[in-house]
């Protein structure tokens, strides 16, 4: 039987499990498979170029499905910001009406969108930027472990906890963020209180992501400890993968006296970390990956995937449910 939680039912979708926004890796196929899979396939706006090439994504994901499907934008420090309000007005204009919103300061954003009509998901490290999401009109909060790719804050609290708080403190529905790849995580967030989860490196490695057959395997390959977290002592911390040059950023960031930006600065490239998802070497840059690439010993199609979740987190469920011992009164 289908898992049904206030997130399928607000976003029209057949399972609660979300594809989390990732630079260089939400574009249209894999956003199209997800959604036709029945999860919520989520384009990365600032993977395009320019909102008029954020357009065409939108347009190229339409003819390959007509499954709900969301945009993300996240704001991030920047010597030079992105035209957010220009992708948001593309996305809005092109008749997107999901949208995961993160970073600094989105309150300009969530107002715009709600003022169009739409549904905002908004990723949260902490419990108190959670509720002053909340107060911002967001309708679904996600709720962004320490286990997780990418940023996940500055206060190193793991989900279990996390997400019993959320349990305990929220008002609107959130969904689970951070080291959730199998069936027995979903069911663990669902128990935790969540309407749903959030997956990024799980679907980095899947058939249709578009990032290169190398780089899926190494993740295959590899364990639970072969992350790690850079920028800690400029206090914008990331986890990524563990590899030459993460480890060299690591190492200047513990020099006595500590480094600044401009140390690292060409190590930490973007396009150096997109080139490894196109040349297919681990190497090469810096590149974003949760701990749960400890949980992925395979490369699935994504219906596959959420098939295997769908079953899966059907017999855990089950199984919980047989240790509840009957009276006999």
């Amino acid at each position: 039987m289908p898992i049904v939680t206030p997130l399928t039912k607000l976003l029209n979708i057949r399972m609660p499990i979300v594809q989390g926004g990732m630079q260089w890796v939400g574009v249209p196929k894999l956003v199209a498979a997800v959604s036709n899979a029945g999860g919520l396939g989520v384009l990365t706006a600032l993977t395009q170029p320019s909102p008029a090439a954020l357009r065409t994504a939108i347009q190229e994901t339409r003819k390959m499905t007509t499954k709900p499907f969301g945009v993300n934008i996240t704001l991030l420090p920047s010597i030079k910001p992105p035209d957010y309000a220009g992708y948001a007005r593309a996305a809005v204009e092109e008749g997107v009406r999901i949208f995961e919103t993160a970073g600094h300061s989105p309150g300009e954003l969530i107002k715009y969108f709600k003022a169009n009509g739409c549904i905002v998901i908004h990723k949260c490290t902490t419990i108190r930027h959670a509720k002053s999401a909340a107060k911002h009109g967001v309708d679904v909060l996600s709720i962004d472990g320490f286990e997780c790719a990418g940023h996940p804050g500055e206060e190193d609290i793991g989900g279990l906890v996390l997400l019993a708080r959320a349990a305990k403190e929220l008002q609107i529905p959130y969904i689970a963020s951070g080291g959730i790849a199998d069936a027995r995580g979903y069911a663990a967030a669902l128990a935790l209180g969540a309407a749903g989860i959030n997956m990024g490196t799980r679907f980095m490695c899947t058939v249709e992501s578009p990032i290169h057959q190398n780089i899926k395997e190494k993740i295959v390959a590899s364990s639970e400890q072969d992350t790690v977290h850079i920028f800690r002592t400029m206090h914008n911390t990331a986890r990524v993968f563990k590899n030459k040059i993460s480890m060299e950023v690591v190492a200047i960031e513990r020099r006595p006296g500590g480094a600044k930006f401009e140390d690292i600065r060409e190590l930490v490239s973007g396009q150096r970390g997109r080139l490894v998802y196109e040349n297919g070497d681990p190497d090469y840059g810096i590149w974003s990956a949760g701990i749960s690439v400890g949980l992925i010993n395979d490369i699935p199609m994504c219906e596959d995937l959420l098939r295997t979740m769908e079953k899966g987190v059907d017999e855990v469920i089950n199984d919980l449910s047989s240790l509840v011992v009957k009276s006999k009164l």
